[in-house]
């Protein structure tokens, strides 16, 4: 298929409203044409009203002026740096209007590029006449264009984004070909700043051999991609990033031909689901990272920190005892198919389909390595010899054929291969795709597997094969320590009302209790206590259970049957949600005991208590945050508890929320309260000699802990990391970390280098003042904890203004996720901003571009502090302190560098046009006025505390990147603000369509925003 000829640049459409000047070097094109013109910086305004159907724009000045003579030199660099960035964005935007032109024809077309030249006129040179003329060309789209429009601006979002993780993936190349020195959040930088500080080798050791790391995979409704779409996307990112190799004029022909039949592809594939995405589709969407990304890049990552140990702790300096082979340290975890929190669709029967498809993969993966390995290990005993133990392994094969009589390692390979298709069949219940040349005897487990390829690399090593060894090999024998059996630990998750009902029900059963859920905490702690000490068991054999009672049981039988199965690590943790008493744990600990996962019994020396899933609180809110410590001391001093935790290694995790404590809370108050949490924790098991492991809940939005990575450990108080850490990684921020090899691979770095620093440096991360930092931050979360809880819960309305000014109703409709946006089934009359999910409640935020959950209170707090103050130098005292807690305290920076980011994806504009939704005028001014104070408040005093004025300062490609889509994002909201409407009210005859298009601007919009969710 041949492509169209662009579009001359300069050359504007005879249909486009208003003259168009040519693109400048530092900004990305639109969807249909390479010539859109420049952005400029917006200057912050007094107010912003929500009454006008079109709100008055701020004043705005170009992004783009020319810099003075001083400045030109740096403003070329930076020109040259991003060139190649907007070059790949012009030519996919050109390729997305070719296709667009192609298949809706050439009127489609100009009614796009209409509406983008209104759209940037509206949002970048502060033309008031192209607000209304957007608002009048948008309201008049049939449905037909509202879908053509709709669909070009989100895939020009999605094109952008590949364009930018290729351009981040280039310019590390870059840096690494000049020699330049490691970026902070490499391994390198992280051995090199340890070694500075005289760690020695041992220590180093020491801390690998105690370290894990685990990145844990959850699935959750923000995920707005189909995966067919991913799939098209990461072939996109595949053929751009070819385009940077050296290229014949027939291959790069042969490549935008092939760019271009994938963006039509994008274009004739349906963007949306049209049933809701079950469990199933989760654990398949999740697999396709481990393919992409996790199976390869986790491996090579551990190679490459052993190379690089080795060159800064290298053999033979004084004290230098240098950890080599590494540990697997970095595991995989995953919530999908095990977190029944809210979500009816997870059972017994998912966490098996879980387990097995996990298992499937990987070993689907060791066969296609093993066979590979065959091909290439092909060495002759007539040439080089091999180990005793190889030559034992190859007469011990199936294979006797003549052909390969001189060839130990293939036959070797061959018999591997054999045991691990039986042992795949076994498993999982499927023949290998390669059949074995004859029936072998299964593997008993992973470790087993792993002993036979040592031998084969052993061999190697001792007879000249040292660089074959550290080859295929050597990744898979990594990768097998890594993955077992298993491919990932799957997390079981329930909140704690239903073990609490569960509980209830078999007490009552049993003739023990009639109504153990209103026994005060101190009877229900002696029931359980009780029945723990009880070598019987509570459930009776022939009692019908309620249909949640056998479920829950069911779950827990499966998880000790799938441990037998694929090995102890394919489920170790049990978390509680809403853990708010120490019985929400005891609880858990009998259910285990009802199906055969707790053996022995509490208290006992000849058989003592030991459970085989860790029972792990998750404290979410404020208050469960406050009441953390003592929860966790009165668990450690439980009689028989010490039995237990030896059995579990004497470590003992604890997870906190990020996302409900600040749905509570407020974004101030939910990070002061984490942190809080967080030393009293390690104060108390420190005193106790036993370990803590942190799990992170942290989602997509800085509001629900969302940010960078490596900032983000870094930031953690002192002592709470010590090489044990897991965390979140949710719903499509997963896609946008690991979607891309090369970032992925970069993502997993990051996390592995910021624990080595926050553990082995922490006295680096503590502050002289931090005492008198403290203080400051317990009063400002104290302001900010009043204003936004006075806002969310306390201003009569809000609750109403919120549903009607987002589309929350809209997105608990969406096929985004299998888990409903509530826990509870909430009506017009009953809904809640309690019941409400914290996700739901930070994505819908983010639709209408005010993103509150992650910058309100701020600015009352900093202002009430110096109000507060006696005196102009008593003020300037505050300032000065506020300015030296953001030098000098990682955690207070690393708040404020979120929430600047937050605060520039914020556009109370577009805001104010989603608050003419709210019917009721009294409550919209009321509200929205608040809303707009507290922006340009928080706006005024980050810039007071941080001395600059300009968002994203430290950040100039980010900030270059948001103010560059906004003008594309713009019709997307603006459209979604018109649907809205008509689908509320009822006006349209064609719900289904008008659904539709709400659905398409919701996904458009998530894909501008990226961390949305």
């Amino acid at each position: 298929m041949t492509q169209p000829a662009a579009r001359p640049s300069g050359r504007r459409n005879a249909s486009a409203p208003a003259q168009q000047r040519p693109t400048t070097p530092h900004e990305p094109s639109a969807p249909a044409a390479p010539d859109a013109p420049p952005a400029p910086r917006r200057r912050a305004a007094k107010s912003v009203s929500a009454e006008p159907a079109a709100a008055p724009r701020r004043a705005l000045v170009h992004l783009e002026s020319v810099p003075d003579a001083g400045a030109a030199a740096p403003a070329r660099r930076a020109a040259d740096k991003d060139l190649p960035l907007r070059d790949d964005i012009r030519f996919l935007g050109r390729l997305l209007g070719d296709v667009l032109r192609e298949q809706e024809g050439e009127a489609a077309f100009d009614l796009v590029e209409t509406i983008r030249q209104t759209a940037v006129r509206f949002r970048r040179e502060d033309d008031r006449a192209a607000a209304a003329e957007l608002d009048r060309l948008l309201k008049r789209l049939s449905r037909d264009q509202t879908n053509s429009v709709v669909r070009a601006f989100s895939y020009f979002s999605h094109l952008a984004n590949i364009a930018e993780d290729q351009h981040h993936n280039r310019r590390r190349r870059v840096h690494a070909l000049a020699g330049s020195p490691p970026q902070p959040g490499s391994m390198m930088h992280a051995l090199r700043a340890i070694d500075a500080a005289g760690v020695t080798g041992k220590t180093l050791r020491k801390f690998f051999d105690e370290a894990l790391i685990v990145p844990v995979l959850t699935a959750h409704p923000t995920e707005v991609q189909r995966k067919s779409i991913l799939d098209a996307q990461r072939e996109i990112a595949r053929l751009l990033a070819e385009r940077d190799l050296p290229m014949t004029a027939r291959e790069r022909d042969h490549n935008t031909a092939q760019l271009r039949a994938k963006v039509t592809t994008l274009w004739q594939t349906r963007m949306l689901r049209n049933t809701r995405l079950m469990v199933v589709d989760e654990i398949e969407n999740a697999l396709s990272y481990y393919r992409t990304t996790f199976l390869r890049g986790i491996p090579q990552l551990m190679s490459e920190l052993e190379e690089d140990i080795a060159t800064v702790f290298p053999a033979g300096r004084r004290n230098r005892d240098v950890p080599a082979p590494l540990p697997p340290f970095f595991q995989m975890g995953s919530w999908i198919g095990g977190d029944r929190d809210g979500n009816p669709n997870v059972t017994a029967q998912t966490l098996e389909h879980a387990a097995c498809e996990q298992s499937r993969l990987i070993l689907e993966w060791y066969l296609d390595e093993l066979h590979a390995l065959g091909a290439e290990l092909s060495m002759s005993t007539l040439m080089v010899d091999a180990s005793a133990e190889l030559l034992a392994l190859a007469d011990a094969s199936p294979d006797h054929s003549d052909h390969r009589a001189d060839e130990p390692y293939r036959r070797a390979l061959i018999g591997i291969y054999a045991r691990l298709a039986a042992t795949s069949e076994r498993l999982t219940g499927h023949a290998a795709r390669r059949h074995a040349v004859a029936e072998a005897q299964p593997y008993a487990n992973a470790e087993a597997l792993a002993a036979d390829v040592q031998i084969v690399i052993d061999s190697l090593r001792a007879h000249h094969g040292g660089a074959l060894a550290r080859s295929r090999i050597d990744a898979l024998q990594r990768a097998i320590g890594i993955f077992g059996f298993h491919l990932a630990s799957i997390d079981m998750r329930q909140v704690s009302d239903v073990h609490e009902a569960v509980i209830a029900e078999l007490f009552a059963a049993a003739g023990v209790e009639s109504d153990y859920a209103a026994l005060p905490e101190d009877r229900k702690l002696e029931l359980l206590l009780a029945e723990l000490r009880q070598p019987r068991l509570l459930t009776l054999p022939w009692h019908e259970y309620s249909e949640q009672t056998r479920g829950e049981l069911a779950v827990l039988a499966m998880a000790r049957e799938l441990r037998q199965r694929y090995g102890a690590r394919v489920a170790r943790n049990y978390i509680i949600s809403h853990t708010e008493t120490l019985s929400d744990l005891v609880e858990v600990m009998l259910l285990q005991k009802e199906t055969g996962m707790l053996r022995g019994a509490l208290g006992s020396k000849r058989d003592p208590a030991r459970m085989e899933l860790m029972v792990i609180p998750l404290f979410e809110t404020i208050e469960d945050l406050r009441n953390a410590p003592g929860i966790m001391q009165a668990l450690l001093e439980l009689p028989g508890f010490d039995a237990m935790l030896a059995h579990q290694g004497d470590e003992q995790e604890v997870m906190l929320g990020y996302s409900d404590s600040n749905k509570d809370g407020g974004f101030l108050t939910s990070n002061w309260e984490l942190y809080k949490a967080e030393l009293a924790l390690v104060q108390l098991f420190e005193e106790r000699r036993i370990k803590l492991r942190l799990f992170h809940g942290r989602g997509g939005t800085v509001g629900r802990g969302g940010g960078p990575t490596y900032q983000a450990i870094l930031s953690q108080p002192p002592g709470t990391v010590n090489g044990q850490i897991r965390l979140t990684e949710q719903g499509e921020i997963i896609n946008s970390k690991f979607a891309n090899p090369e970032i992925g691979r970069r993502n997993l770095e990051t996390a592995i280098a910021a624990t080595l620093e926050a553990s082995l440096l922490p006295t680096q991360n503590a502050p002289k003042d931090l005492a008198s930092f403290e203080d400051v931050m317990q009063r400002l979360s104290d302001h900010a904890f009043h204003a936004y809880r006075d806002l969310v819960y306390e201003t009569p309305g809000f609750k109403d203004y919120f549903f009607a000014t987002t589309p929350i109703t809209e997105i608990a409709d969406l096929n985004l996720g299998s888990r409903p946006a509530s826990r509870k089934l909430m009506d017009k009359k009953n809904r809640r901003i309690e019941d409400l999910r914290a996700i739901p409640w930070g994505f819908s935020w983010g639709q209408c571009r005010l993103l509150l959950p992650g910058w309100y209170g701020f600015g009352s707090a900093v202002q009430a502090l110096l109000d507060q103050a006696a005196d102009d130098k008593a003020r300037k005292a505050v300032v000065a302190t506020l300015r030296r807690m953001v030098k000098t305290w990682p955690f207070f920076s690393t708040l404020l560098s979120n929430m600047d980011m937050v605060l520039a994806k914020t556009d109370l504009a577009v805001a104010s046009r989603y608050a003419q939704l709210c019917e009721d005028k009294a409550l919209r001014k009321t509200v929205f006025a608040r809303i707009s104070a507290e922006w340009h408040l928080s706006c005024e005093m980050l810039a007071l505390v941080t001395g600059k004025h300009e968002r994203l300062a430290d950040n100039p490609l980010l900030a270059r990147s948001i103010k560059n889509r906004f003008a594309y994002l713009d019709p997307l909201n603006h459209l979604q603000v018109e649907l809205l409407k008509r689908y509320r009210s009822g006006r349209d005859d064609d719900d289904i369509r008008v659904r539709r298009g709400i659905h398409l601007t919701i996904n458009g919009i998530a894909a501008g925003l990226r961390n949305t969710g």
